[in-house]
C-alpha cells in the first residue's frame, strides 16, 4: 500500500496499491503509522483524489451494517422493551461523541500503540463473529432444506436434518476467506463492498417487512429485564457500533475533511435509528424466544432462506474488509524488518496466519451470542468508549480545559470500563456454562 508522509507525520492512504517490497522501502524501520491521520490541508492528502460526502456518508453507513443490528432484538431483551432502546440510543449518543473526539484529536496525537492494540483485536473479533454467523445460518438452510416449501404463511415444525456439526461448516468457508483475504488491492475489494451493500439492504428490508407484521401485544414483555442479563445487552449493542475502526481513514481520505463533523452526526443518526427500530421490533415480535440472530427467526421458506443466503454472501465479502485494517497494522510493521525478497512471502504468510486464527477462535466458542457480546465488551467497549475520551485529556489538558468536561471524559471512560470488566465477566460466565453441554451446543439451532 502506497503511504505518502508529510512533514507533521501525518498519512493519507491511496488506493492505489503498491508491491509489498515497495511498501517496505517506505516503511522501514518505522511502526505502522495507519493510525496517524492527518488533516485535510497536508500534501498527501491533496494528492489523493479523495471521496465524495456522500461515498463517505455511505462508507460510513456500511460501516455498521454488519452482523450486529441482526443481534440487537437479542440485545433489547436482556435489557428490556423499554430499557434497551433508550440504553442504544444513549450508546449511540455517547459513540457518536466520542467518534467526534477521535477526528478532533487525529491531527494532535500521534503512534499509540495501545489504539492499534485494540482496534487489531476489534476487527479480527468481527471476521470471527462473521465466520460463526455464517456457519449458523448456513446449517440452518441446509438443514432445513428438505422441509422448505413456497408457503411463507405456514406455522408447521420444521423437521430438520441433521448435518455436520456448526465448527466444520466454519471450517468449510477457510478456503474462500483464505483466498479472499490474499486480495491486497482496494479497487477490487471495493467490488465485494458493492456486493455486499447491495445483497445486506435486500436482506434487511425483507426482514423488516416481516418483523413489522402480527405484531403481539406489547405488554407481556417486561419493560426492564434482569441486571443479570443486561452486561450482555452492553457487549451486543456496543458491538453493532462497528465502524469506529473505520471513522479516521474515511475522514483523512475526504476531499473536504471539514464536511466530516456534519457527515458523522448524519450517519450515526441513520444508523442508531435503524438499529432502535430493528432492535425493538424483533423483540416485540418474537418475545423471549429471540435468537442470538434474528435472521434465525424466520420461517422455513424460500423467500426467507433466500435472506439467510443473501446476508451469508453480504459477510462473506465484508470479512476481506474488515480483514484489511489489522492486515494494514501489522504487515507494514512486519515487512519492513525483512530485506525485499522475502517481504511478499512474509506478507502472505502473516494474511494466512490471521485468518487461520479467527477461524480457530470461531471453532473453540461457536455460540454467535456470545462471541458477539465478548467481543464487544472487551475490545469494542475500550476502542469506542474509553480510549477516545483519555485521548481527549491527554491531548488537549495543557492547553486548558474546563472541569466539566474532564468530568465528563472521566464518567464516560469509568462506564466503557464497568462495562468492560462487567461484560466480559458475564459473556465469559456464560460461555463456561455452556461448555457443560456436549459439543457446546449451538444456541442459534432452531425449531419453528
Amino acid at each position: 500500500m502506497s503511504v505518502t508522509k508529510s512533514t507533521e507525520g501525518a498519512i493519507a492512504v491511496k488506493l492505489d496499491l503498491m508491491s509489498p517490497p515497495e511498501s517496505a522501502k517506505k516503511l522501514e524501520n518505522k511502526d505502522s503509522t495507519f493510525l496517524d491521520e492527518s488533516p485535510s490541508e497536508s500534501p498527501g492528502l491533496k494528492k489523493t483524489k479523495g471521496i465524495t460526502v456522500i461515498q463517505a456518508l455511505i462508507h460510513l453507513v456500511k460501516g455498521n451494517m454488519g452482523t450486529g443490528i441482526l443481534g440487537l432484538s437479542l440485545a433489547v431483551k436482556n435489557a428490556g422493551i423499554l430499557m434497551g432502546p433508550l440504553s442504544l440510543l444513549v450508546m449511540g449518543l455517547i459513540a457518536c461523541h466520542c467518534m467526534h473526539i477521535l477526528v478532533r484529536c487525529a491531527q494532535r496525537f500521534c503512534k499509540r500503540h495501545i489504539v492499534s492494540f485494540f482496534l487489531i483485536v476489534t476487527q479480527l473479533g468481527f471476521c470471527c463473529v462473521y465466520i460463526v454467523f455464517l456457519a449458523d445460518n448456513l446449517k440452518q438452510v441446509v438443514e432445513a432444506v428438505n422441509s422448505t416449501t413456497n408457503n411463507c404463511h405456514s406455522n408447521e415444525t420444521v423437521m430438520l436434518t441433521p448435518t455436520m456439526d456448526s465448527r466444520l461448516y466454519m471450517l468449510s468457508f477457510l478456503p474462500f476467506l483464505v483466498l479472499l483475504v490474499l486480495i491486497r488491492n482496494l479497487r477490487i475489494l471495493t467490488i465485494f463492498s458493492m456486493l455486499a451493500n447491495i445483497s445486506m439492504l435486500v436482506s434487511l428490508v425483507i426482514i423488516t417487512q416481516y418483523i413489522a407484521q402480527e405484531i403481539p401485544d406489547p405488554s407481556r414483555l417486561p419493560l426492564v429485564a434482569s441486571w443479570k442479563t443486561y452486561p450482555l445487552f452492553f457487549g451486543t449493542a456496543i458491538f453493532s457500533f462497528e465502524s469506529i475502526g473505520v471513522v479516521l481513514p474515511l475522514e483523512n481520505k475526504m476531499k473536504n475533511a471539514r464536511h466530516f463533523p456534519a457527515i458523522l452526526s448524519l450517519g450515526m443518526s441513520i444508523v442508531t435509528s435503524l438499529y432502535i427500530s430493528i432492535g425493538t421490533l424483533g423483540y416485540l415480535r418474537f418475545g423471549d424466544d429471540i435468537k442470538a440472530s434474528i435472521s434465525l427467526n424466520l420461517p422455513n421458506c424460500w423467500l426467507y432462506q433466500s435472506v439467510k443466503l443473501l446476508y451469508i454472501a453480504g459477510i462473506l465479502c465484508t470479512y476481506a474488509l474488515q480483514f484489511y485494517v489489522p492486515a494494514e497494522i501489522i504487515i507494514p510493521f512486519a515487512i519492513s524488518r525483512v530485506s525485499t525478497r522475502w517481504a511478499l512471502p512474509l506478507d502472505l504468510s502473516i494474511r494466512l496466519a490471521m485468518v487461520c486464527l479467527t477461524c480457530l477462535l470461531a471453532v473453540l466458542i461457536p455460540r454467535l451470542d456470545l462471541v458477539i457480546s465478548l467481543v464487544g465488551s472487551v475490545s469494542s467497549s475500550a476502542l469506542a468508549l474509553i480510549i477516545p475520551p483519555l485521548l481527549e485529556v491527554s491531548t488537549f489538558y495543557s492547553e486548558g480545559m474546563s472541569p466539566l468536561t474532564i468530568f465528563k471524559d472521566a464518567l464516560i471512560s469509568i462506564l466503557g470500563f464497568v462495562g468492560f470488566v462487567v461484560g466480559t465477566y458475564q459473556a465469559l460466565d456464560e460461555l463456561l456454562k455452556s461448555g457443560d453441554s456436549p459439543l457446546f451446543s449451538n444456541s442459534t439451532t432452531f425449531l419453528r
